[in-house]
């Protein structure tokens, strides 16, 4: 047992010399739904989105990322620009969870430790997993059905980020979350009682978006790229 523990801390050792920089911090901004209930603007954020970030910079070129962001889904079909779906004049909302984790890459190399403000855009992709809860439609009222889900799905961002002071990364970010599910506004249920409750395009999963910024703290050693420097 002693000799196991000698080992495990000297693998921690030579892993701590290495260690690369973390970021960490919170992510603000807006959501927005786009499926068979409500509008259909890629862009047009109606609800708060809070969450935090965490990084770990593998190199000046890609990072690996997770996230957990919080937000309320709302659609209205008022707010729609399809006669038809102004006449139905449904709407939705559901609080969900979502987690996700990926890597983002930048354009240009990022490299905080030059001393130097540097700038770039990126792109982000991975895997989330989003809790929702479960619900139809019945008399055009929203109606639970006692039961909540995990969605999965790809999440695909395009962001600009700068660092500032000494220790801070700001940045700007436009996301969309492509999900394997059709059931984050109700048009596909699944209990079999409320199936006959089904509407919409039934072959089109349900899309939302996330704009906002980032600030994240950064803090660690000086990653291996940087040891020559």
């Amino acid at each position: 047992m002693r000799y196991l523990t000698i080992i495990i801390l000297s693998i921690l050792s030579v892993h701590s010399s290495y260690s690369q920089i973390n970021e960490i911090g919170v992510f603000i901004g807006g959501s927005n739904f786009i499926g068979d209930v409500g509008a259909t603007n890629y862009i047009a954020p109606n609800e708060l989105a809070i969450g935090g970030i965490y990084k770990w910079n593998r190199s000046p070129r890609h990072s690996y990322r997770i996230s957990a962001i919080f937000t309320d889904l709302k659609g209205l079909d008022s707010k729609s620009d399809d006669p038809r779906r102004i006449q139905r004049d449904y709407d939705f909302s559901t609080k969900i969870i979502e987690l996700s984790a990926g890597m983002e890459f930048t354009f240009t190399d990022f490299n905080l430790h030059t001393g130097k403000k540097v700038a770039t855009p990126y792109l982000f992709t991975g895997i989330t997993v989003t809790h929702h809860d479960d619900y139809y439609f019945l008399n055009t009222v929203q109606t639970p059905e006692n039961t909540s889900s995990w969605a999965f799905g790809i999440p695909m961002a395009l962001g600009f980020k700068a660092n500032f002071l000494d220790s801070f990364v700001f940045g700007i970010e436009l996301g969309a979350r492509y999900t394997f599910t059709d059931n984050l506004d109700g048009s596909f249920p699944k209990e079999a009682a409320h199936q006959t409750y089904r509407f919409g395009n039934q072959n089109n999963n349900d899309w939302y978006m996330f704009s906002g910024i980032t600030l994240t703290y950064t803090f660690g050693q000086n990653p291996c790229y940087c040891l020559n420097q």
